[in-house]
């Protein structure tokens, strides 16, 4: 890495150099000291600074009379840097650095940095500041009762909300940063005492064999160190919400924080974890474990609802009771189409209108989906297009999707709908349940760092009584230990054992 010069004109070409034809970065050139009036520059980015803080607590005190009179004295001329980090610039943190590639980073980054004539070493202040969005309610993880904060898109913010509910010394940050170009600062946070050393490592070893040009969003780094990236289904969970992130910290897990995007990324994740809203927890245990229950029926009824309607009226019409097959088939006289492609265009239908409404913002885009579904679905049926049990079909199937916590989730179970249609349409009955099993083959197969998905159904941690806080979730009293699939070092957190420890 080359290193910086004392010569401050040599430093600021080289710089200008680097950013040639970049007009917001701003070199400020002043002078210090009393009498030799020493040349000093400092260089920032104009949108990213908090230019108040910069003069008010670093370039005022460098000009006042009173904070540099004994700089050019033989006590700081050995040490002027030192000198003006530790008695002249009030700004809270500030390091040295004399590498010209970490001082770009760190201007890139929103810091300042300070140059002085005869000095090869520069400071970089930590002056921050620039536009963000304020610390609002998550708008898709809402809660009737909880906490009302969300992730914002600064880095610092979402981790000061972190470490608002963890007040533990044993709460370790460790800073990345990952992409060639964007330099996206990721914080890995994990409670040293609690998780397990094994699943630390792997998140580590993972995010630092990413090799790409930027990270935009957390998305981009979910994708990316996931176990298996053809699998419809997220085997990292995200999250906007700090009190899950907090959650899933003290159970064990590693929560990994992206800069510039509110979403948090968690691992390792089950479809136990998945399952489970942050209101679960802020609600009493008998009303939750009978949403659970609803929550797994309406996660069949969205895969399998259109596939058994095409499998029945197709092939297995005797399935059903005989009035009700009157009923079907006075009601599909006049439809045109077999029941596949009836329940193709429907579902196709709708995924047009779910897709109009989410790229239009605000209320025209939930009055779009609401009456164009109504509309819609009224005139195929006057039309004959569809029958009106299709209708209803696919009402409950919709309904049953938003019922799903994750929106991942969900959209996994709308790619593999589609799969189970064409099943049915080929092999009736036999195509479905055919594919439930490959579904649930694929499912028990898959790992999250090392953890297996399918836990604690798969038998990992039903010893423990990690199915207390699955389907059911029992009262919290009993939930006196961390679950199994974590395989945490610090198994208690509630209560002590016979002998009087924690653990």
């Amino acid at each position: 890495m080359e290193e910086l010069s004392k010569d401050l004109n040599d430093n600021v070409e080289k710089l200008k150099t680097i950013f040639k034809d970049v007009g917001d970065v701003v070199f400020r050139f002043i002078e210090i000291g009393d009498d030799s009036k020493r040349r000093a520059c400092l260089v920032f980015i104009d949108e990213l600074v908090d230019k108040n803080l910069l003069s008010e607590y670093a370039i005022q005190l460098l000009l006042t009379k009173e904070n540099v009179y004994n700089f050019d004295t033989k006590l700081f001329k050995k040490d002027l840097i030192n000198a003006l980090a530790n008695r002249a610039i009030a700004i809270a943190e500030i390091k040295e650095e004399n590498r010209l590639e970490k001082i770009v980073d760190a201007i890139l980054s929103g810091q300042t940095v300070l140059f002085v004539e005869g000095v090869k070493m520069a400071l970089i202040l930590d002056a921050k500041g620039g536009t963000s969005r304020g610390i609002n309610e998550p708008q898709a993880e809402t809660v009737v009762r909880g906490p009302r904060d969300g992730f914002g898109e600064v880095l610092k913010v979402n981790m000061s909300l972190i470490r608002r509910r963890i007040r533990d010394p044993n709460l370790k940050v460790k800073m990345v940063q990952v992409g060639r170009r964007s330099k996206t600062d990721v914080a890995i946070m994990y409670i040293e005492d609690i998780v397990n050393d094994k699943i630390v490592e792997e998140v580590n070893k993972r995010i630092e064999q990413v090799d790409i040009d930027a990270i935009i969003d957390s998305s981009t780094l979910e994708f990316l160190i996931e176990d298996n990236y053809l699998s419809p289904f997220p085997q990292v969970e995200a999250t906007e919400r700090p009190d899950t992130v907090v959650a899933s910290i003290y159970e064990g897990r590693v929560g990994i924080l992206v800069d510039n995007t509110p979403f948090a990324l968690i691992v390792p994740a089950t479809i136990g974890t998945i399952f489970q809203s942050a209101e679960d927890h802020y609600s009493r245990w008998t009303i939750t474990s009978l949403i659970r229950v609803l929550r797994i029926f309406a996660a069949f009824l969205s895969a399998l609802a259109p596939a058994l309607y095409i499998a029945i009226t197709s092939f297995h019409p005797g399935l059903i009771p005989t009035r009700l097959t009157y009923y079907l088939g006075a009601s599909r006289i006049n439809v045109p189409f077999p029941a596949v492609v009836e329940a193709f265009l429907m579902e196709i239908t709708l995924e047009l209108l779910r897709e109009s409404g989410t790229r239009i913002a605000g209320p025209v885009g939930s009055t779009i989906g609401i009456v164009g579904g109504l509309i819609i679905g009224q005139a195929a049926v006057e039309a004959g297009i569809v029958s009106p049990l299709m209708i209803i079909i696919v009402a409950i199937t919709t309904i049953s999707a938003f019922a799903l916590p994750n929106y991942e989730w969900a959209s996994g179970f709308r790619f593999v709908r589609f799969i189970y249609m064409i099943l049915a349409a080929i092999l009736g009955l036999y195509g479905v349940m055919l594919g439930v099993v490959v579904l649930f083959v694929h499912l028990a197969k898959l790992e999250s760092f090392g953890v297996p998905y399918t836990a604690p159904y798969s038998g990992l941690g039903i010893k423990e009584g990690d199915l207390k806080d699955t389907v059911i979730k029992a009262p919290v009293q009993k939930l006196k230990f961390r679950p199994a699939f974590t395989f945490a070092k610090n198994k208690r957190r509630m209560g002590k054992d016979n002998n009087g420890k924690q653990r």
